[in-house]
């Protein structure tokens, strides 16, 4: 009998708009002949069951049951495919654990942690995974540019504490741009990291595990047209993946073995994306984020890193389902 799977998509962030461009990818890749797929669509209206004729249907929240062709579905798995919150912060997952409702992302403890910068390269930096010098600030205690640059060094990345696909980020070069970087920050969070720039070439990894083995998927260097990997970079064709990374094997060795440890150390679950500055002049990778929840559109990187591998979309998925099913 083939098991009952919520494609889960939306959110409650400017993120959505990402979620529905995964969604599309991920649902027309998932292995019919194994799962029948139910798209949930949470938005601020409401959690909505989205039938294939287009007409929608509330979710009831109690079990996280819907009612299709008048029969009463309760699902075997959640495929989740939120970027940005309730889907990458933790919160579902806790309610889907209270439901004893698994799932294939990490769980809500790392999702909470992984959601914060922060907190994510403090615990990475305290397990032995290089990063960058930071500071982390909250509206309610701000403190001048003055203060900031009497401990960082320019240029510095100020970008949102919480959330993702470089919304609300800025790179800052002189000091008077500091302060218009501050307040573009804090439009989208009240808490923001402040990072040193480091010197070097962006890679971003996969990370996944199936049947109790953890595997790193081929590597990709990102390139941009624009000064940083911002979100016209990421999802409107200003940047270049190069997919494998053009380097050589002792550099691919160390991102490999870097991406592992961060997946281990963050007790990470389902497919991640993280992502890493090779400094040439230290001969090191430093990691920069981990997304829990990473893109599955056609402009992402994970598909593209998935066929390189020699699977098929159909065959990863399936996989990632399985494992949360286990």
């Amino acid at each position: 009998m083939k098991k009952k799977i919520a494609l889960v998509t939306g959110g409650l962030s400017g993120e959505a708009e990402i979620s529905y461009k995964s969604a599309i990818t991920v649902g027309n890749n998932v292995d019919k002949d194994k799962f029948d797929v139910y798209k949930i669509d949470i938005n601020p209206q409401g959690w909505w069951y989205e039938a294939e004729n287009g007409s929608h249907s509330k979710v009831n929240r109690d079990d996280f049951s819907i009612t299709a062709n008048g029969q009463q579905i309760r699902f075997d798995a959640v495929l989740l495919c939120i970027h940005g919150t309730p889907g990458e912060d933790g919160k579902l997952q806790g309610y889907f654990d209270m439901l004893h409702l698994p799932y294939t992302s990490c769980d809500a403890a790392t999702s909470a942690l992984t959601f914060n910068k922060r907190y994510t390269v403090a615990v990475a930096s305290f397990g032995g995974i290089n990063v960058a010098k930071s500071l982390h600030l909250f509206k309610h205690t701000p403190i001048s540019a003055a203060q900031i640059l009497s401990q960082l060094q320019l240029p510095v990345f100020v970008k949102p504490n919480n959330g993702g696909s470089s919304i609300g980020m800025s790179k800052v070069n002189k000091s008077d741009e500091l302060q218009a970087a501050l307040d573009k920050a804090f439009k989208e969070d009240d808490q923001i990291l402040i990072e040193e720039f480091i010197s070097g070439r962006e890679f971003t990894i996969g990370v996944f595990k199936t049947k109790g083995e953890i595997i790193v998927l081929p590597i990709t260097e990102v390139t941009t047209h624009n000064e940083f990997f911002d979100f016209e970079a990421k999802y409107q064709g200003k940047s270049e993946e190069i997919t494998p990374a053009k380097i050589d094997e002792s550099v691919a060795e160390k991102l490999r073995a870097a991406a592992l440890k961060v997946y281990e150390i963050l007790n990470c679950r389902g497919v991640v994306r993280i992502d890493f500055i090779y400094n040439e002049q230290k001969n090191e990778p430093y990691m920069l984020e981990v997304n829990t929840v990473p893109g599955q559109s056609a402009a992402s990187v994970i598909p593209q890193q998935v066929k390189v591998k020699g699977w098929t979309l159909k065959e990863f998925y399936t996989a990632v389902i399985e494992e949360a099913l286990a």
